[in-house]
């Protein structure tokens, strides 16, 4: 009688045993002998194992265990479930950490900030995996000190920037592009790391970081017309509306504040291209009162 075949799906639960019944899809590409593998594609055949075998579960995306040892794994990561603060200190150093790895991976020196060091990515901490927590002096003091707080950093040979990550979980999505606004000069890319249901967040924060004009019209008389040039906007707490002395009786949480300066030369532009009727007729349903941001 033959013996049971040795499937590839059992290898793969072989090595996670032998790692302590976790690896992200990295370690595994590195770690699984593939040699016998009938696949020119090793990498998208353990990707397709895990993804479909239930005998895995994911713990972070690019992150896989075994199902025998989800208790032990959780245990050891402090992952409890419906915590969110224990889920997003986890996912903070977890996401860090893969981009310092992609980043070695690039050839790039890695910087995260001196104060995340110990964060723990996986189960070593970042400042053991990153090039560097000292800041690399490129640029003045003023923009250092914005740059030395992003999450992680990529600079090429020259010790200049090439990249910039901030990640994000439940905190204002304005804060990171606010540092990324103060360091738009450099060539470099700028990218936030977040859950795809925070897209829309940050569309709209994008269209307000844009907005240089602010018009305001009446839908009844679309002859009253008032133009203003933005010159800076910021987020105003309740405390420091109300220290204002905004008018409403209930005031909320939070408000986007506008500064600016009237534009009465923009007027005529506006009305000789029926602007107002033409954006009247794009947004049928808009709500009265409720700003709208179109692309320029």
């Amino acid at each position: 009688m033959k013996g049971k075949k040795y499937t590839q799906t059992q290898q793969v639960i072989d090595t996670l045993r032998q790692q302590g019944g976790y690896a992200t899809l990295g370690n595994l590409y590195q770690i699984v002998d593939t040699s016998t593998w009938a696949t020119k594609t090793p990498q998208e055949s353990i990707r397709r194992i895990v993804q479909q075998s239930p005998v895995f579960f994911k713990i972070r995306p690019g992150l896989w265990a075994l199902e025998e040892c989800r208790d032990e794994v959780m245990r050891k990561f402090e992952l409890k479930p419906g915590n969110k603060q224990s889920e997003e200190q986890f996912s903070h150093g977890y996401y860090q950490g893969l981009l310092v790895e992609i980043g070695k991976y690039r050839r790039m020196t890695t910087y995260v900030p001196a104060q995340d060091q110990n964060r723990l990515f996986i189960d070593r901490k970042l400042g053991e995996i990153t090039d560097t927590t000292d800041l690399p002096d490129f640029t003045y003091d003023e923009l250092k000190r914005k740059a030395r707080t992003v999450d992680v950093i990529w600079f090429n040979e020259r010790h200049m920037p090439s990249d910039f990550y901030e990640v994000e979980h439940t905190t204002d999505i304005k804060n990171s592009l606010s540092k990324f606004y103060e360091l738009q000069d450099f060539n470099s890319g700028f990218f936030i790391v977040a859950d795809a249901n925070r897209k829309k967040e940050y569309e709209d924060k994008e269209c307000i970081n844009n907005a240089s004009i602010l018009v305001l019209y009446s839908t009844r008389k679309k002859s009253e017309v008032s133009v203003f040039r933005i010159t800076s906007h910021c987020v105003m707490t309740e405390t420091e509306m109300k220290a204002k002395e905004y008018p409403n009786k209930k005031v909320g949480k939070r408000y986007m504040t506008f500064n600016i300066v009237e534009e009465p030369s923009m007027v005529e532009l506006i009305k000789n291209h029926n602007l107002i009727e033409k954006l009247i007729e794009s947004y049928p349903e808009h709500v009265s009162g409720a700003p709208v941001f179109l692309e320029p």
